[in-house]
């Protein structure tokens, strides 16, 4: 077959694992699609923690064994170690398939290359890193979870001159309803959502997911709330209140005071208290809870100072940064990033593995977050949280 061929149906196979998005942590998305004589004819996605693999649940809607010649196409490398589904490439080298095309490699270090190497010393064709960098994208959670532990992203949405709001505080709406659906997109896939105690205060965001055609969802919601000042008002939030508050967890520290971690858990709402100097949460305990969890991601979405905090504690793995082609031009209006004091270029915070998408005009740019060795910290800056 030609490589166009390859991409052709490797893509159905993309297709089929999207069918997947946000419903398999932590584990990864995965499409596999069975090709005779040009024509698919089996196909299956791992659809939940726990449930069978993709290339699995292809070779059992074949419903019979593969004709020879069959092609077995695969997102991600096919596992080789016997978890709680068996491996895969044993039921591939069962099934008598003589040629698998494959995406991504397996990222995680223990796996990475191994099934190949089970499946060619079988006798089977191994084809790999067709499509790779769109099947790599598909798990960008996954991928850092394997590696790091959680991935901790933050979105943004600015002005072309990096501005957050005018000096009035008017942010709505600084990006098109396009951009703001694609948030909620990216809002379904990641597990946890996060905010300070101030978006809350101010928007009383609900923090779910919301896209046309699909019922309402809702992750794991966060609020970083150091002195829990959200609990303070008798007018309490939406997220302490709503039929999705049993999915709500404030991140606190002892200085927020007893009684109204006792008020809060009462609601039916979780309480993490982290050990703390001051009213700021430390963000490496707050990952580490995450990973004790299974949490494997976490999208925070504002405020400018909890992103900004977790910059400088060196604790921001990944950044969507959503640009309008709007300027304001004002040296008083709100800032995206604070708290740091670069004296050379060489001291900017950087990101690389860049992907840019385009909505109606509005631009996206997301990827890794780089660390200067040395980062210029401004020590006088942020007061509470």
């Amino acid at each position: 077959m030609s490589a166009t061929e390859h991409e052709a149906f490797m893509r159905q196979a993309l297709d089929l694992a999207r069918r997947a998005w946000g419903a398999t942590h932590p584990n990864p998305m995965v499409g596999a699609v069975i090709v005779e004589e040009g024509r698919v004819v089996a196909e299956g996605f791992h659809e939940q923690d726990g449930g069978a693999h993709a290339e699995r649940l292809a070779l059992l809607n074949r419903g019979k064994m593969p004709r020879p010649g069959a092609t077995l196409y695969v997102t991600l490398e096919p596992c080789s170690t016997h978890g709680r589904t068996g491996a895969c490439t044993d039921a591939i080298i069962a099934s008598g398939i003589k040629r698998v095309v494959v995406g991504a490699t397996d990222p995680n270090p223990g796996h990475s290359g191994h099934g190949f190497e089970v499946l060619r010393a079988a006798g089977v064709e191994v084809i790999t890193g067709v499509l790779e960098r769109e099947c790599a994208d598909l798990n960008l959670i996954f991928n850092h979870w394997v590696t790091h532990g959680p991935l901790i992203a933050a979105k943004v949405a600015a002005t072309l001159d990096g501005k957050l709001a005018c000096r009035t505080g008017d942010s709505r709406w600084i990006t098109n309803e396009r951009s703001r659906a694609d948030v909620h997109r990216w809002r379904r896939l990641f597990p946890g959502i996060a905010v300070g105690a101030m978006t809350i205060l101010k928007d009383n965001p609900r923090l779910t997911a919301r896209r046309a055609g699909e019922a309402e969802w809702c992750p794991w919601r966060f609020v970083f709330d150091g002195l829990l000042r959200t609990v303070v008002d008798k007018n309490l939030p939406a997220v302490f209140t709503d039929e999705f508050r049993h999915r709500t967890i404030v991140v606190t520290t002892p200085h927020g005071g007893l009684g109204y971690v006792r008020k809060l858990r009462e609601m039916g709402i979780t309480v993490w208290t982290f050990d703390s100097p001051t009213q700021r949460v430390p963000f490496a305990d707050f990952r580490k809870k995450c990973a004790e969890e299974r949490i494997s991601g976490v999208f925070v979405e504002g405020g400018a100072q909890l992103i900004s905090e977790l910059v400088r504690a060196r604790q921001l793995d990944y950044l969507f940064a959503y640009h309008a082609p709007i300027i304001l031009a004002d040296d008083k209006a709100k800032t995206i990033f604070s708290g740091l004091r670069p004296e050379r270029i060489e001291h900017a915070l950087r990101l690389t593995d860049m992907r840019h998408e385009v909505f109606d005009g509005d631009m996206l740019m997301h990827g890794r977050m780089v660390y200067p060795e040395k980062l210029m910290v401004d020590e006088t800056a942020f007061g509470a949280r």
